[in-house]
This record gives structure tokens, sequence and C-alpha cells, in this order.
């Protein structure tokens, strides 16, 4: 195992700290600029972005540039010891850009052009966007490409939406045409026959409407298709004269919490690094370990987007946000516990938004490092200290990887067809919450996991999960079939196996591809009711020490055995004494199939298990204590094991036989630790 350090990271060997800062919004008060510098180096920031909603004040009219502002604040960074990340600024375009060139603007799915205002507010496909976007990006990069503060580029700000104008409408029927080349090979594709939509000219393509098509399901993923390549296309065009002026300046963008929108996966190729932005709703109705695995799984799904390389949290809060439900406050230690989170899953940094609450507009009651009251004497101002402090003692953790045996497929286009599709749960077939509940139970136990697309390298882990593999795309099946043959485990639960990826379902019986590799045949799928309940009834079979019985709820597969052995069965109903938990031993390895929706403890003891079985490596071998997690992070020669507690009590937390040393105060622990309230301790064991 070596360093994979991001290539901002080997600019800067640290772990960042730092906010999203607006100095335009503060010219007329220059002794909040001065002010802000030196409160960033008592807060230990070294690292601010910087530019993200700066177009108007970098070009007020067209063609007419003031950056005179921004060389001060660079200026100063640099002076100081602190780094930006300079943001390409077409997240916000500036109304006169809106006033003369109109087809700037997005046209919303009912083909009706928005008004100027709000953000992300353009189309990707507009020749007059492209050209001010890359006049624009290319004047930043001769001007500070090579400035001393600047470590990298921030590509726009939080891409998502679609633009349905005629220009992207003749995009997407380029997009089409490519794809199929024929309109026989579109029609079968899209199965147009179905309600007499047949196609008989390119022309007749058009985007989902909702006074027009919503029912075509191809149509609508290859719509989602387009979009995403419309938008990695549009990065590629800002990126272009970044690269070209300075090639060694790395750039990246801020994605956003499990945002449906866009293929993630997409984005690889085109960004140098990976960064998000992450806001959980702490202390809900909900356990705060519930809110705290649904983000570990998004931070796993940002690192493994770029193949397990350290990502960076480009935004969270400090405090509270101004835009959910309920805003609430974090608890003391809360801060620091969820910004360790995001280096326990392989952030390289904790960043805000924002440094200083604006005065004005629909932020201005947001969290922010700097209250209104702009003096460092708050509590969240202490917080964010704290976490500075920490990171601080943190270098040697800088690029280092997480150690993955296990992986859950959370796949965008499977994810877009599921939701697309019409049965066997139309009031919520659940896929999002499907995933993370897998994901959970790996959590929970431990265990170092990617989250990866279907379309990876499958042979460098011992087990994969597939929950709900709706979709499978030519090939993977094979490909599963050859990593459990090999030795591989694998997990495949209900609703997998039925269609292609033109959502054309597969003949010759469920699920399809998967069929040979899981050992069953799928006849009938049931969706029940809320009130509906049944039960897996354990029979003793097989060797994952599972016994008793398990609720079901929601969704009954029906299934026949082809070679797999049953582990338990559904206890009532017509199809009581059925199947609905087997294994097929295949090659050398194992395949099981989970056929219905389970709770209570199930995930855990199957997990638990299986994970034992597989041979799947944990963060620690002991049994965590609810409500607490462990990660891990490796350079080769030291682990770094992040323990944390997301209990509003302290909890005794058991270690393993193996010696530790403390990573903040350097002393030696052994046995066990004392964990306070949403309490984080980052201990470090040497290999070998």
């Amino acid at each position: 195992m070596t360093y994979v350090y991001p290539p901002v990271s080997e600019k800067v060997p640290h772990m960042l700290h730092g906010a999203d800062y607006n100095p335009e919004q503060w010219l007329r008060y220059p002794e909040v600029l001065e002010e802000d510098i030196r409160l960033m180096k008592l807060a230990k920031c070294n690292v601010m972005s910087v530019g993200i909603f700066s177009w108007a004040m970098l070009e007020p009219e067209e063609g007419v540039f003031t950056f005179e502002w921004m060389d001060q604040v660079l200026d100063r960074f640099a002076a100081n010891g602190i780094y930006a990340l300079l943001a390409t600024p077409s997240a916000a375009r500036p109304a006169w850009l809106a006033q003369k060139y109109p087809e700037v603007l997005r046209t919303e799915q009912n083909r009706v052009r928005n008004l100027f205002g709000f953000r992300h507010n353009h189309c990707p496909t507009s020749p007059a966007y492209r050209e001010k976007t890359g006049i624009i990006n290319r004047k930043l990069a001769e001007r500070y490409s090579d400035h001393p503060a600047v470590i990298g580029w921030h590509i726009s700000n939080e891409f998502g939406g679609d633009c349905h104008c005629e220009l992207c409408q003749a995009e997407f029927r380029k997009f089409v045409q490519n794809k199929y080349g024929t309109l026989d090979e579109l029609n079968h594709a899209w199965w147009t026959t179905f309600w007499s939509h047949t196609v008989t000219d390119w022309s007749q393509v058009e985007s989902p409407a909702p006074h027009g098509e919503t029912q075509v399901h191809a149509m609508n993923l290859d719509w989602r298709r387009f979009i995403t390549q419309r938008t990695v296309d549009f990065i590629n065009h800002e990126t272009a004269p970044l690269r070209e002026i300075n090639p060694d300046l790395p750039v990246t963008t801020n994605f956003m919490e499990f945002y449906e929108g866009l293929d993630y996966w997409k984005f690889a190729d085109a960004l140098d690094f990976v960064s998000w932005d992450s806001y959980p709703t702490w202390h809900d109705a909900d356990e705060d370990s519930n809110q705290a695995a649904k983000i570990a799984m998004m931070h796993d799904i940002v690192r493994s987007i770029k193949g397990g390389r350290p990502f960076l949290l480009m935004e969270s809060t400090p405090s509270l946000t101004n835009w959910q439900d309920v805003s609430k406050l974090k608890r003391p230690g809360m801060h620091l516990l969820s910004s360790l989170q995001a280096v326990a899953h392989g952030s390289d940094s904790v960043q805000y938004f924002q440094w200083r609450k604006s005065r004005g507009s629909s932020e201005k009651l947001h969290g922010a490092v700097v209250d209104h009251v702009g003096h460092e004497h708050t509590r969240v101002f202490s917080d964010v200290t704290d976490v500075g402090r920490a990171l601080e003692g943190m270098d040697r953790i800088v690029g280092t990887s997480v150690p993955a045996e296990a992986a859950v497929i959370f796949d965008w286009e499977n994810r877009w067809a599921v939701n697309d599709s019409q049965g066997p749960r139309n009031k919520g077939v659940k896929y999002e919450e499907t995933a993370q509940k897998h994901h959970e139970a790996l959590w929970k136990l431990g265990v170092p996991t990617d989250v990866i697309s279907m379309d990876v390298d499958f042979s460098k882990y011992k087990l994969i999960v597939a929950p709900m593999l709706y979709m499978v795309r030519e090939g993977v099946g094979e490909r599963l079939e050859k990593f459990v043959e090999n030795g591989g485990t694998l997990v495949v639960t209900y609703w997998s196996g039925i269609v292609n990826e033109t959502d054309l379902c597969f003949l010759g019986g469920f699920p399809g591809p998967l069929r040979k590799v899981l050992g069953i045949w799928s006849e009938e799928l049931e969706g029940l009711h809320d009130r509906d309940r049944n039960a897996l009834r354990l029979n003793g079979a097989g060797s994952l020490g599972l016994s008793g019985e398990y609720e079901i709820s929601e969704i009954c597969d029906l299934i026949h055995l082809e070679g797999a052995e049953s582990l338990g069965e559904y206890a009532s109903d017509f199809y009581a004494g059925r199947p609905a938990l087997t294994v097929n031993r295949f090659g050398e390895g194992e395949a099981y199939y989970i056929a219905a929706r389970t709770g209570g403890s199930f995930h855990d003891d199957f997990y638990a298990g299986a994970v034992q079985k597989a041979g799947v490596a944990r963060a620690l071998d002991t049994t965590l204590p609810q409500g607490t997690s462990v990660s891990l992070r490796t350079n080769g020669e030291s682990d770094f094991v992040f323990v944390q507690n997301y209990r509003p009590e302290a909890v005794t937390f058991p270690l393993d036989q193996r010696v530790y040393r403390d990573l903040e105060t350097g002393e030696q622990v052994g046995g066990e630790l004392l964990l306070a309230p949403y309490d984080v301790v980052v201990l470090e064991r040497r290999r070998g």
C-alpha cells in the first residue's frame, strides 16, 4: 500500500482547513477584509475557496475586467500562508450577460425559458455561454494560474439541473443518433411500438415533458445520460483554457449528497480530484448514528469515484443551515466528530460554507465560521479552531488510502431505471434506502467499504453487495460470475436482473444474466401493503451462524432453486416454505440471494457471518457498541484508526489486543477507550 496523493495534496501535503470565502461582498468594508486574515490564522485555516459567485465583480460589463480586488485578496493570502482554490464563476452569470444573450438562460421541461435569477440557471449548450465562460476562465488562468496562493481550480459550483431549449434538443438528437445509428435500432431499444410511439424521423426525438412524453423509460434514461454527458462536456470546456495555460494546476468540482440528476461515476476522467458538500441533519428524530451511516456511504462514493484516491470535503456547515426543514445547532463535540468522519473515510480537507455570514439575501442566516457579531468569541469559532488544531497533527494521514476489501454497487443508471419503473411498489421501492441499509451493516462492523458502479474492476474485492441490481448492463453478469468463480462472495437482492441498459426486460426468466451465478429462477415478485408482514424462517443450513426468524415487509420474490441451497424460507402466506434466502456455491466462491426486504437485525447478523466467512478485514477485531463506528486509513506502514461515538452519552469502547498510540496525545492505548458524548479518537498502530 502506498500514498495516493490527490494532485492538490502534492502541492500542499497538509490537511486543508478553510471555507467558501466571498470577499466581493465586503469591498465597501476594507476593515472586514483585514480582520478576516487575522481570524483565519486564529482558526488555523490554511485554504479558502474564492471567486465562486464573483463574475459580476470580475466582469461588470462585457469585456471590462476588474481583477484588482482579487489581486489584493490572493496577495494577502500568499503573505499569510493561506492557499486558495480559485473558482471559475459560471455558477451564476451576471445580469448583463442574460440581458444581451437570453439564450444563456435555461429552459425548463415545460419549454418556458427562465428569467434571470437564482444560480445554475444556464444552458450548457449555449454558444454564447460557452464563449463567455471561455473568455473569463482564460483571463483568470492567465492572471492567477502561477500565483503562489493558488493550488487548484474549483470549477463552477454544485452542477445540477437540465435545459430543454432547442439547442439542447438538437444535441440530444445527435446523442441518440450517435448511440443507435438507425431509427430501427432506436425504436427497438425504446420499444416504441408500445402505444404507437414509433419514431419515423430524428426530428421527432424530444426530451421528456410534463405535457408530452414521460412513459418511454428508455428515452428517460437516455435523456439523463445526455444531461450527464452535456455537463461533463461543459466541465471539459471550462477546464480547457485552464489546462492549456498551466497543466499542472489540478481541477475539481463539488458534488452534492446523493444527487440523482447526474451520474457522478462519469465525472472521474474530467476531474483531477473529487470534492463534495456535506450537510447532514444531525440531531433529528432518528439516532445520530443513522445519519452518520448515510453520510459515511456518501463519503465512500466520492472516494471511490477516483478509484480510492483521497477527496476534499469542500463544504459543510460549522453550525447550522438555513434551508433544511429544521435548523438544529450541533451539540458540543459534534462538529469535530462530523468533520473527522470525513477524514476517516478519505478526505484530506475540512471546509465550510461559509467563512463569514452574508449581510443580506438568502444565505444571510446560514451558518458560518464568523457570525454577524464579527469576532472570535463564539462557540462556533471555538469549535472550528478545535478542528483546525486536530488537523494540524494529521500530516501523516494526508494522501493515505482506505483499504477496502468490500464494495457495494450503487449505480446511477440503475438508480434512474429503478426509480422510473412502474411496480412492484409505486409508493416507494426505496432503492437508495436499500443500498444504504446494506452499506450501513458493513459500516457498523467497521468494514472499510468502497461504493462502486457496476463497470469497475471487481477483482480487488473479496465481497461485493449488489442491492436491487434491476439493470444489468452488457458483460456485467459475466464479470460477476468470474468474480465468484475466482473465490469472491456476492450478495444480490430481490428486484435484480430485470432489464438491460435500455430498460428492456430480459427474456428467458429473471434474474437474467445473474440467474446462473445465483442458481435461482424468480417466477413472481409481490409488493406488500405497509400493513402486511411475513417472516424469514432460517432452517439451520449454511455456515453463517444465523437462526430464528426475521421480519419481512414490502417486497417478496417467489423463487425456484436451480442449484442454490435454501438457507431460510417464507413463514406464511401461500408461498410459505418457499426459499427466501439462498446460497449458490459457484467455482471457488459463493453467491447469496436475499429474496425479500428483511427487517430487524437481519442485515447486521447476516453480514457479520458473511464478512467473517469471506475473510474481509475489519478496522478493529472487536464488538462495536451500538451508536459507535470505527474507520481506517493506511499508508502501508501505519494504520490510522478513527473511533467515533455518535451517542449523546459516554461509552466504553473495547479495543482488540494490538498496541495503539493516541495520535493527539502520543500516549499508548490498550484494552478499552472511554469516549465522551459525540467524541472521536484517532489511534495509530504499526503494521507488521
